[in-house]
This record gives C-alpha cells, sequence and structure tokens, in this order.
C-alpha cells in the first residue's frame, strides 16, 4: 500500500537485542490531507540500514509504502504499520510559458499572485436578443388554484 503525507513527529529510535543480534526501529507520525479530512498515521521504520537510507525528516513531505500486519498477544489483537520504502514528494515542476501578446484592454498576467487573485478579462458583449418572458402560470394566472 502507499500513502503520501507530512512527516510531522519523529519518536525516539528503539533499540534492543535478539536472537539475530541487535536491531533498530523507529516509529514517525505522517499527517495526510485526503478527502475533506487531515488524518494521521504512525509507520516504523526497522533497521538501521533503512533509518539511514530513508533520512526521513520532520516536515518532509512524503509517499510511503507499507505492509499492515496484525498479530496477537495475551488475547488482544495488534496492529503494525512497517513502511518498506519512503521517498520524498518532488516539487512539481513548472515549465515556463512564453508570453502570448496580450489582447487590446486585457491585464496582464502576475505569475506571482496566486490563481484566484489573477485579474480576469471581461467576456466580450454579444448582441443576442433576450428571449421573450415566459409566463410560469399558463393562461389562467388568475385562479386560485396552484399550478402544479
Amino acid at each position: 500500500m502507499e500513502i503520501q503525507g507530512k512527516i510531522i513527529e519523529a519518536l525516539p529510535v528503539r533499540t534492543g537485542t535478539s536472537a539475530r543480534g541487535e536491531w533498530k526501529v523507529q516509529e514517525f507520525v505522517l499527517e495526510t490531507f485526503d478527502d475533506r479530512f487531515t488524518r494521521k498515521m504512525v509507520f516504523s521504520v526497522f533497521g538501521e540500514d533503512r533509518l539511514r537510507k530513508f533520512n526521513i525528516q520532520v516536515g518532509q513531505q512524503v509517499n510511503v509504502s507499507f505492509d499492515i500486519d496484525a498479530r496477537e498477544y495475551q488475547g488482544r489483537w495488534f496492529n503494525s504499520i512497517r513502511a518498506f520504502d519512503v521517498r520524498p514528494v518532488l516539487a512539481d515542476v513548472q515549465q515556463p510559458v512564453s508570453p502570448a501578446p496580450a489582447a487590446p484592454g486585457s491585464a496582464p498576467f502576475d505569475q506571482s499572485a496566486p490563481p484566484f487573485a489573477q485579474p480576469v478579462a471581461p467576456a466580450p458583449q454579444q448582441a443576442a436578443p433576450a428571449p421573450p418572458p415566459v409566463d410560469p402560470f399558463g393562461a389562467d394566472a388568475g385562479s386560485d388554484e396552484l399550478p402544479f
């Protein structure tokens, strides 16, 4: 599975020793912006080599590829979300647009302003005649009955 979001917290590294040797694991809190809600997810990165390779920083936008697993312990079930790949989200590279000749009377385009603040040229006026008004109540508009 894969999810994109922003790292909002890095929890302390935990270490231990097992039959296979020493291990390291670190958990990170990811905030996503799906639909109308922000959601948070904690995922873990297991292994010192992966922690070095991914180099996850707080505030970084990332794509996280992960597996979900559940295990039982003393009659209770616990989920674990373990990341196997974490990559930074690259900013969209905008291609420069060659300026087109401006129409007479139109305002120049300011690339530093947000899109919603850009001036909009007025629509050309059309001299089409307006359709005649329609009487919604029909011929018997004077009666007390409703039209539906």
